[in-house]
């Protein structure tokens, strides 16, 4: 009786965050990841029956939602396969929702492990070995890089930008890119990130597609 209450509860909980993420797009953030490091402390979480590797993830006014996901996930997941995998699912698609609001941001559900951003995963990587260098080395470069690719665009325009009304758009165009870009950087350097970041992130990676 249990099981069947919760795999239809569950199962209805996971179509809904699917028909959610079908509607808004897929997700970036990478706590959203089956890769990403909240999934992997709750995979290590139910292996061990213990919760204390997933609490760091959330805060103490949420604690006894994710303590309850996590008894009744242990409770039905040795019923069957199908048990075991909806009851883990519905546990890292709790945790990860509830983390998620606690940074003021949406869920709309988990993405398959791999789909982390390259830079997400090598700052993980520079967790991992200790070794940071590279990362920083590699990220100045390509902010340098964006910005000389931008400003040579824009300044090449800007000459020819009052010979016509579509060449003066055009020049329009690059020095807003340009612009953007640089205050973006700055930004990030004097005010920290945030996840709001990453909208900035997928619409410059738009306009480079469009070149």
């Amino acid at each position: 009786m249990i099981t069947h209450w919760f795999l239809v509860r569950t199962t209805a909980f996971l179509a809904t965050l699917m028909l959610v993420a079908l509607v808004s797009g897929p997700a970036a953030a990478h706590c959203d990841s089956m890769g990403g490091p909240v999934v992997k402390d709750a995979q290590i979480a139910i292996a061990n029956g213990k919760i204390d590797p997933v609490l760091k993830w959330v805060g103490a006014d949420d604690e006894a939602e994710i303590r309850d996901a996590f008894q009744r996930t242990l409770a039905v997941r040795g019923e069957s396969d199908a048990a075991r995998y909806v009851a883990d699912q519905y546990f890292f698609e709790t945790l990860v929702r509830v983390h998620r609001a606690t940074e003021g941001e949406g869920f709309t559900g988990l993405m398959p492990a791999g789909s982390v951003d390259p830079a997400i995963a090598a700052a993980d990587r520079a967790l991992e070995n200790g070794n940071v260098e590279q990362l920083a080395d590699d990220t100045a470069a390509a902010i340098r890089e964006g910005i000389r690719h931008r400003f040579t665009d824009a300044y090449a325009k800007r000459k020819t930008a009052e010979q016509s009304v579509e060449q003066g758009r055009q020049y329009v165009q690059a020095y807003v890119e340009f612009t953007h870009f640089v205050e973006g950087a700055a930004h990030l350097v004097s005010a920290g990130p945030s996840h709001k970041h990453l909208e900035v992130v997928a619409e410059t990676r738009s306009a480079d597609a469009a070149h």
